[in-house]
């Protein structure tokens, strides 16, 4: 870990850049058939579910000084957390993938020259972004997250201005729970990464409250405006909705810039999980390397619905940071220096599996909530019965 302490500020400030992202506006227009009120509630509640579990989760690395996927060592030993490790890794790859997708079909859509040569563009400067590194992006984070609030605001006032109240109706395609999880999805996707950041922070609580935050405000408005966008116009794809509000260049820089302050994130976390494979690795030259993947397959894959990606995502990483909260907050273990706690893959086990059921279940309040719930009492519930039948912990070796 770098030597260098990062303030509430630049937390802040490198949570605004993960939440202003063309993933987030994309998700938002899926939310449109619940008409503006509905889904304006279920985005809301959404976040606030998605973001107090956020906070949690950044507070563990925030106040360890370990990465996301070291903290993990905690709960399910060093070799049990390669699991995590693994699956985190091809998720960041994923999501570098299809952030750069989305970007390059939008900069396309606005303003031509094919989605290949947007790809290599917005790659291009993901690795610039890189190289810098985080601790020294500085005054360029400054311009640009400037750059992209006035450009977000603009791309509001355009969308909105002159159309009166949003009449759109549910048409039954969208259940409010099934809106509320896919509010939940985007806070959840970043469970595995927060620490990344936060065990940078010379203010573990504070930096940790501020990313949460502005994250969720941010990503807030994001979902709002592509809610509103599709309402609005009747169009679900960024780059036509764009081009109608009349947004050339300013429309392309929104796409570009937003992309590439996400996707650094995702590329640099990447980088950052792959040390827990193997210290031999360098976190910057993961992080390359994923990127140039992720620029590859997106210029190779069509990459067009995330709603599964997300769900995905969910049913592994939610069940994994309950156990994590209920070890470090309510628990105080620690089994980062054992190979395996097999009692805790169990419980994550069950908990996937929970996740995927109530997947075909209703639930006003999504399905990542109740399942961690159930994942947080189960791991609670069985280290209390071992306690009590052994007078120790028992974490299994192997």
């Amino acid at each position: 870990m770098s030597g260098k302490k990062t303030s509430i500020f630049s937390n802040g400030l490198i949570w605004f850049g993960a939440g202003v992202s063309i993933a987030e506006i994309l998700t938002g227009t899926y939310l449109a058939p619940l008409g503006f009120g509905r889904g304006l509630a279920a985005i809301i509640l959404g976040h606030v579910i998605g973001c107090a579990l956020l906070f949690l989760a950044g507070l563990i690395g925030g106040y360890t000084g370990k990465s996301a996927m070291e903290t993990v060592k905690m709960s399910f030993g060093e070799r049990g957390s390669l699991l995590f490790v693994l699956l985190n890794v091809l998720q960041l790859v994923g999501w570098t993938s299809i952030m750069i997708y989305d970007g390059a079909l939008a900069a396309g859509g606005i303003y031509g020259a094919g989605r290949w040569v947007w790809c290599l563009v917005i790659g291009g400067l993901i690795l610039i972004w890189i190289l810098i590194g985080i601790q020294n992006l500085g005054k360029i984070n400054v311009i640009a997250m400037g750059a992209l609030f006035i450009l977000t605001l603009i791309l509001c006032r355009v969308i909105f201005a002159g159309h009166g109240a949003a009449v759109g109706i549910s048409d039954g395609t969208m259940s409010f729970g099934a809106a509320v999880e896919l509010s939940v999805a985007m806070p959840l996707s970043w469970f595995p990464l927060i620490s990344d950041y936060t065990r940078e922070a010379e203010k573990p609580f504070a930096a940790t409250a501020a990313s949460a935050a502005v994250y969720g405000i941010v990503s807030i408005f994001m979902y709002v405006i592509g809610m509103g966008a599709a309402i609005h116009t009747g169009e679900y794809d960024i780059s036509v909705i764009l081009v109608k509000a009349g947004l050339g260049l300013t429309g392309l820089l929104i796409v570009v810039l937003s992309t590439v302050t996400t996707t650094f994130l995702d590329a640099y976390s990447a980088g950052v999980s792959s040390v827990s494979i193997s210290s031999a690795i360098k976190e910057k030259w993961a992080a390359v390397a994923v990127t140039v993947v992720g620029t590859a397959a997106a210029v190779t894959f069509p990459m067009d619905n995330i709603t599964g990606f997300l769900y995905l995502i969910g049913s592994v990483f939610a069940p994994m940071i309950a156990i994590q909260i209920t070890d470090y907050f309510l628990l105080g273990k620690d089994c980062s220096r054992d190979a395996y706690c097999v009692r805790n893959l169990l419980i994550w086990l069950a908990g996937f599996i929970l996740y995927r059921l109530l997947m075909q279940v209703d639930t006003p309040v999504g399905n990542t909530l109740p399942d961690m719930a159930a994942t947080m009492a189960l791991t609670y519930v069985c280290h209390k019965v071992s306690s009590k039948d052994t007078g120790t912990v028992n974490v299994m070796k192997m």
